[in-house]
C-alpha cells in the first residue's frame, strides 16, 4: 500500500528545501514583474499627445501665451501639448467641454481668474473645483486701454471725463468676465458708470477699440502692444505694482494713488475632476521645468506677461481664497 502522505515526513525530504526555494523564487520573481509591469504602465504616460483647450478665440492674450506653453513643454512632457481653441460664453464653452472628457490625462485646458467671476455671476454652473488644478503659469497685468484718437491723455483726464458724463463712455469687457470686475473696480474707486460692451476675448474687444466702436478697454501687451506702436491706440495706467519694462511711460494705478488696483489675470492649467494624481504630478513638473527655461521666460515678457510658475497644492489655496473674493464682489456686476 502507498505510503499517507505526512507533511512532518514531507517537511524532512531531502529534496524539501530545494522545492521550497524553488517556489519562493517563483513567487518572487512573479511579483517583480508585476511591480515592473506596473511601474512601465505608470510610465509610460503620456503615451501620446495630449489636447490642450484654450477657451478663447486667437489673438487674445490667452490664446498667445498658451500657444508659447505649447510650443515649450513638448521636451519637459514627452509628447505634444496641441492647442485647440474653443471660444464660447465669456470662456466657459470650452470648459464646459473639458468637463464632460474623460479624466484619463490626456485632455487639459487653460483656465484664469475670470472662469469663477462667470460662476458667479451665473454664466455657468461649473466653478474650479469641478477640475483638477496642475499649475499656474503666467500673469499678465492690465491695462486701461483707449483710442489713440480720443481726447483723453492721461488716466486723470479720463476719470475727469467719466465723473462728468456718467454712462457714457462705452467700456469693452468680457461681460462675467475679469476684465468685467476689473472695469467695475475702477468704477468702485472713483464713483464712475460706464457702458459696458460685452465682447468674447481681449483681441476681439481691442480690435473693436482700433476700428472706434468703443470708447476704453481693458488691454494687456500681448493683445494692445502693437496697435500702440502703430499710434492706434494709447495706454492710460497699467495694474501692476510697478511699471513694466516694455511701457516705461505708462504709470501704474498705484502711482496714481489707487493702492488696490492691482489688476492682474493669472493663467493656469486644470485637468477633468478624477485626473489620476500621478499624471497631475506629470503634468506639473513638466510645467515646472518649462517655466524655469530661459527662453520661455523672454518670449512671456516679450508678450507682455510674467511667468508665475505655482504648484498644484499652492495654485489650488489660491483658486480658494480668490474664489472667496470673487464671490463676495461679483454681485456689483449683476445689473
Amino acid at each position: 500500500m502507498p505510503t499517507p502522505y505526512n507533511p512532518n515526513v514531507a517537511s524532512r525530504h531531502p529534496l524539501a528545501k530545494r522545492w521550497t526555494l524553488a517556489a519562493t523564487a517563483l513567487a518572487g520573481v512573479s511579483l517583480a514583474v508585476g511591480g515592473l509591469a506596473a511601474t512601465a504602465h505608470a510610465d509610460d504616460y503620456p503615451d501620446s499627445a495630449i489636447e490642450f483647450i484654450v477657451p478663447w478665440g486667437p489673438g487674445g492674450g490667452s490664446d498667445v501665451l498658451m500657444r508659447l506653453v505649447s510650443s515649450h513643454i513638448e521636451p519637459h512632457l514627452g509628447q505634444p501639448l496641441p492647442v485647440i481653441n474653443m471660444p464660447g460664453v465669456s470662456g466657459t464653452t470650452g470648459l464646459a467641454d473639458l468637463a464632460d472628457r474623460d479624466n484619463d490625462g490626456y485632455t487639459i485646458g487653460q483656465v484664469h481668474d475670470g472662469f469663477m467671476v462667470s460662476h458667479h455671476t451665473g454664466l455657468t454652473e461649473n466653478n474650479w473645483d469641478d477640475y483638477e488644478p496642475i499649475a499656474a503659469i503666467t500673469a499678465s497685468p492690465q491695462y486701461v486701454t483707449v483710442s489713440a484718437d480720443s481726447p483723453w491723455e492721461t488716466f486723470e483726464e479720463f476719470v475727469e471725463y467719466a465723473q462728468d458724463n456718467p454712462g457714457e463712455i462705452r467700456f469693452g469687457v468680457t461681460l462675467g468676465g475679469v476684465p468685467h470686475i476689473h472695469g467695475a473696480m475702477i468704477e468702485e474707486a472713483e464713483g464712475l458708470s460706464f457702458r459696458y460692451v460685452g465682447f468674447e476675448g481681449t483681441g476681439e474687444r481691442i480690435r473693436s477699440l482700433v476700428g472706434g466702436h468703443i470708447d476704453a478697454a481693458m488691454g494687456d501687451i500681448a493683445s494692445s502692444l502693437q496697435f500702440v506702436e502703430n499710434d492706434d491706440l494709447r495706454f492710460l495706467a497699467v495694474g501692476h505694482t510697478e511699471r513694466m519694462e516694455q511701457t516705461p511711460d505708462v504709470p501704474t494705478f498705484a502711482e496714481l494713488g489707487y493702492d488696490n488696483l492691482n489688476l492682474s489675470i493669472l493663467r493656469g492649467l486644470i485637468a477633468p475632476l478624477g485626473t489620476p494624481e500621478d499624471r497631475i504630478e506629470v503634468l506639473a513638473a513638466a510645467v515646472e521645468a518649462m517655466a524655469a527655461e530661459e527662453e520661455f521666460v523672454t518670449r512671456v515678457n516679450n508678450a507682455g506677461a510674467e511667468v508665475q510658475f505655482m504648484g498644484t497644492d499652492e495654485y489650488r489655496d489660491h483658486l480658494e481664497t480668490l474664489d472667496a473674493t470673487i464671490e463676495r464682489l461679483a454681485g456689483n456686476l449683476q445689473q
